[in-house]
């Protein structure tokens, strides 16, 4: 019944239940990344991205006021103020005064303080610490709380990232020094590749075979073999140290499957149009320049598409050929990795760090995406 005209076969459903589910995937990585960007730090310890919208329970440290806002009322030493700060809210489940026992009182208990004098704290985060001799020290008493806490979104995860004196300035220069590296790395192999793939596609000269066989093997080339070769000629020949030495590392990497792919494409591409050309007496960069480009779009905006991601998430070939001390050519994945190691748990910066990062990428990919499949699809039906 499945070869029955106008029925669907049961493989059918298959593709589209494996299709949506790689689809889901690839959304819940980026959607959680994208959510966790705009919570707070102990929102990010203490719940999952999903809960965002919804009230969690955090376990807070918190300081009363220091000891000189005491008052002195009727023999005693008072000191009483709010927890939590004013545009916070929160209610308290339990409290403690030591760190081993954070939720031994519970709200509207009495606490007695190890250097003399009473707490006691309420539900809502207000206190009042009383003593008959004056509170000693400049730094108030620490409460630890645990607390239900409203959801709460912020955009200062972003201002701190992009705009603080402290994290701004690497930022936008590696972003900068990012696209310095990808938008060289992405034309060059495709000005190179279009150029061969049009020789190996229609033209005829010795050894034409043998050239596609030597490029398909590369295709399988692993990376990391060519790593140190490369970096040492780069180094030999003064070119080590900069972006020259990356754009053209890129390049190679990239060459042999931007022509396996375009050539594939032009391949396929009506043999009538270019014998009219020829006949018609356009020279061969006419025709490649006034016809196969134009038609060869789809092939080439794939990988475009394919290389822009590749050279600006990449880190390794950054890390190996742009050798800065200074940090003048970081590029924004090494920046993130200093700021795992300055930063270690401060999640909300890193979060917001690795979004800043993928959303470039994102957008280039949604603008291009309709050409992705026609350029894979090149050469694949006659």
């Amino acid at each position: 019944m499945d070869n029955i005209a106008g029925t669907k076969s049961s493989l059918t459903w298959v593709v589209h239940i494996s299709v949506a589910l790689l689809v889901i995937l690839w959304l819940l990585p980026t959607i959680g990344l994208f959510v966790s960007s705009f919570r707070t730090a102990d929102q990010i310890a203490t719940s999952g991205w999903w809960k965002a919208l919804t009230a969690s329970e955090q376990n807070l440290t918190l300081r009363s006021a220091a000891p000189d806002t005491q008052v002195e009322t009727n023999g005693l030493f008072v000191i009483e103020g709010q927890l939590f700060d004013a545009a916070q809210e929160a209610e308290i489940s339990a409290w403690g005064i030591n760190s081993r026992a954070i939720d031994a009182f519970k709200p509207g208990d009495t606490a007695d303080l190890r250097k003399g004098g009473t707490i006691t704290v309420q539900t809502d985060g207000s206190y009042r610490m009383e003593n008959t001799e004056a509170f000693a020290g400049k730094r108030g008493q620490r409460v630890f709380v645990v607390a239900t806490v409203p959801p709460e979104l912020t955009f200062e995860n972003y201002r701190a990232m992009l705009f603080s004196d402290e994290n701004a300035t690497g930022m936008v220069k590696a972003f900068f020094n990012t696209l310095t590296v990808t938008i060289p790395a992405t034309v060059i192999p495709i000005l190179v590749a279009a150029f061969a793939a049009y020789a190996l596609a229609w033209m005829d000269f010795p050894g034409r075979a043998l050239l596609i066989a030597v490029i398909v093997g590369l295709l399988v080339v692993p990376l990391q073999l060519a790593l140190i070769p490369l970096l040492k000629l780069h180094l030999n020949i003064g070119i080590g140290k900069g972006y020259l030495g990356i754009w053209l590392a890129h390049t190679g990497f990239g060459l042999p499957l931007a022509i396996y792919l375009l050539r594939n494409y032009m391949v396929g591409l009506p043999r009538d149009i270019i014998e009219n050309a020829r006949v018609d007496g356009a020279t061969e960069y006419q025709i490649f320049t006034k016809i196969i480009l134009p038609l060869s779009f789809p092939a080439l905006a794939s990988f475009a598409i394919f290389q822009f991601l590749w050279t600006w998430n990449d880190l390794l070939v950054a890390k190996v050929f742009l050798i800065d001390a200074t940090g003048q050519t970081t590029v924004m994945t090494a920046q993130i990795v200093e700021l795992l190691g300055t930063y270690g748990g401060n999640w909300e910066v890193l979060a917001t760090a690795a979004f800043v990062s993928i959303s470039v990428p994102l957008i280039v990919f949604f603008t291009m995406q309709r050409y992705l499949v026609r350029g894979l699809l090149a050469g694949s039906v006659k």
